[in-house]
């Protein structure tokens, strides 16, 4: 127990940037947070079905997938302080305007806004965490950082659910944002007063060759690695924007308790993602992303014959402990594999790809639902992981032989 607290060694890591960075990631997830709990309720207020919801998702998540493209390169080109403002308090001021909506088209265009404005928080955060901690510690500060992300999506519904509850959906957009658009202005003043080390100091800090930066994009090590990634991840991330809505119609879940319910899975990652990001420096990415895929397959088999509420909190509660270990390892892998001047951009097209693919299948999936049921959907959903995870692994092995960095 003592050897593993000292490899873990995250001392170092909970100050300065990352410390910064927890905060800022929190309050960049202020909006995503709060749809999917919130969503019962608007397709009950605004009459949606499974097929409108799950597009209403998409028009979120696809438009942020897109602007991370632009959001990346710009990263890379004026830093990581501005694009980090207009991912929080850019956020922020549009989803306040949700609260104001009274139709399908008007909650689309204040969430593509939204989108928008956040496209560059990860590309610009992941790369500048990158560069600042040594490269055997990488998943590690990726993993601390990710306490942000994840503590928003367990605190604010815990936040939401009694005010949601007493004034409805809209008020939660109309409070809770205001002091999270001043945390991206008192973020981005406190980025001013920090310097990132140099990346040659970095390297001197860093042991052997495992430290040393990669000099050009491996393509044969990235691609298969991220077609797991962002492929088994959509269908996970598909599969859990549905969970609220499975609660509520199968298992007569009152739609004003969804909030605390989705709190679970998220919760999970103040421990395990910076857990996650130690089994990724210590077992590398490629091994702990096989074992991720194929532990998805079950899980989200299982999600189609979860019998009541105890048994989804069991299940949520693996979903947050997968998805938590499939973040920093994703990052770090793809940040060790990538010359530090491309990060941004490289990162930036990941969660591109990985949002592309996962924004087009909620409504989809949605459809599927209205169609034949939420248990034939989750089976077919489980089969197509397990071709992913197959064939995206025969790769990864075969890749292995070149000796990748982080494997």
């Amino acid at each position: 127990m003592i050897n593993t607290a000292r490899k873990l060694n995250l001392r170092p890591f909970v100050s300065g940037l990352v410390l910064l960075f927890i905060l800022a990631h929190f309050g960049h997830h202020g909006v995503g947070a709060m749809l999917n709990p919130l969503m019962p309720m608007i397709r009950s207020d605004l009459g949606l079905n499974l097929t409108q919801s799950g597009l209403l998702m998409s028009a979120f998540t696809i438009t942020n997938g897109f602007a991370q493209l632009p959001a990346g390169w710009l990263a890379d080109r004026l830093g990581a302080r501005f694009m980090v403002l207009l991912s929080i308090t850019g956020v922020a001021l549009a989803g306040f305007f949700l609260g104001f909506s009274n139709s399908l088209t008007s909650l689309a265009v204040f969430l593509v806004l939204a989108a928008i404005m956040g496209g560059g928080y990860h590309p610009a955060s992941a790369a500048a965490i990158s560069s600042a901690a040594p490269a055997e510690y990488r998943g590690r500060a990726l993993g601390i950082h990710l306490i942000g992300g994840t503590s928003a999506f367990w605190m604010l519904p815990l936040i939401i659910a009694p005010i949601a509850a007493t004034w409805g959906w809209r008020m939660p957009f109309r409070t809770v944002l205001i002091p999270i658009a001043f945390i991206g202005i008192l973020v981005y003043i406190l980025m001013g007063r920090l310097s990132l080390p140099t990346s040659s100091k970095r390297r001197s800090e860093g042991s052997g060759a495992s430290a040393a930066p990669a000099e050009t994009v491996n393509w044969g090590r990235l691609v298969p690695f991220m077609a797991l990634s962002v492929l088994a991840g959509a269908m996970i991330m598909s599969t859990q924007a549905f969970i609220s809505f499975y609660a509520v119609d199968e298992l007569n879940v009152p739609e004003t308790t969804i909030p605390l319910l989705m709190a679970v899975g998220p919760a999970m990652g103040l421990f395990m993602a910076p857990l996650g990001g130690y089994l990724s420096d210590r077992f590398g990415g490629m091994r702990v992303m096989i074992t991720l895929g194929f532990a998805a397959i079950p899980l989200i088999y299982l999600t189609r014959v979860v019998p009541n509420v105890p048994s989804l909190i069991a299940l949520m509660v693996a979903y947050g402990l997968v998805t938590n270990t499939r973040m920093p390892t994703s990052e770090s892998y793809i940040a060790g594999n990538t010359p530090e001047r491309l990060r941004s951009t490289m990162l930036g097209i990941y969660f591109f790809v990985g949002t592309g693919v996962a924004g087009p299948l909620s409504p989809f999936i949605g459809n599927l639902i209205d169609k034949q049921g939420y248990q034939q959907t989750f089976a077919l959903s489980a089969a197509v992981t397990a071709v992913i995870t197959v064939l995206c692994a025969l790769f990864l092995w075969r890749a292995k032989s070149s000796k990748p960095k982080g494997v």
